[in-house]
């Protein structure tokens, strides 16, 4: 006869894995926390320094002094380890 333990690390064990939107990483439902996905929460952006108000694609004859930087906490590598910590949020929940 199987403890009751472990019929519920069995059904963990089948839980299915879910894909995070945010930060990409799959994720078991039951192991989320607030702390489980690091993400950004705003774009990389391009802006220019001359007028801190438009975004902008770079274009070929785009000024040098154009920036490429993370909106939320000025991270200049698109790599950069995410800023915030949050839940993971799937592809199945509706935000």
């Amino acid at each position: 006869m199987e403890s009751a333990a472990g019929a519920k690390e069995e059904e963990k064990l089948k839980e299915k894995e879910k894909l995070c939107r945010r930060c990409k990483a799959t994720y078991a439902p039951s192991g989320n926390t607030a702390l489980s996905c690091r993400f950004h929460p705003s774009l990389f952006v391009c802006r220019r320094h001359d007028d801190q108000k438009r975004y902008y694609q770079l274009r070929d004859g785009d000024p040098p002094y154009a920036a490429k930087f993370y909106d939320c906490c000025g991270a200049e590598d698109p790599d950069a380890a995410g800023c915030t910590t949050d839940f993971h949020l799937s592809y199945d929940d509706h935000a």
